[in-house]
């Protein structure tokens, strides 16, 4: 899935695959050399993933309309 940088102070890059509803976050990651963490989402529509890529923060909307939301956005870490 292709991760689109984003401008946000958790979030490295996100990507969407609206033909399974999954949403992959690439989190920041505190060591400079390495990457950060990578989750998929599941269950997040398109217009979903729109509006996080689109909100003002994307972190503040992430972390308020998807995160504590895990029985109906159930996530798996990638890497």
């Amino acid at each position: 899935m292709k991760l689109t940088p984003v401008k946000s102070s958790q979030i490295e890059a996100v990507g969407h695959n609206p033909e399974i509803n999954t949403l992959r976050i690439q989190f920041k990651s505190r060591d400079p050399k390495k990457p950060g963490s990578t989750y998929d989402y599941a269950n997040v529509t398109p217009e979903q993933h729109k509006a996080m890529v689109e909100a003002e923060s994307v972190g503040s909307h992430f972390y308020k309309n998807i995160k504590p939301h895990a029985a109906k956005f159930p996530y798996t870490k990638v890497s």
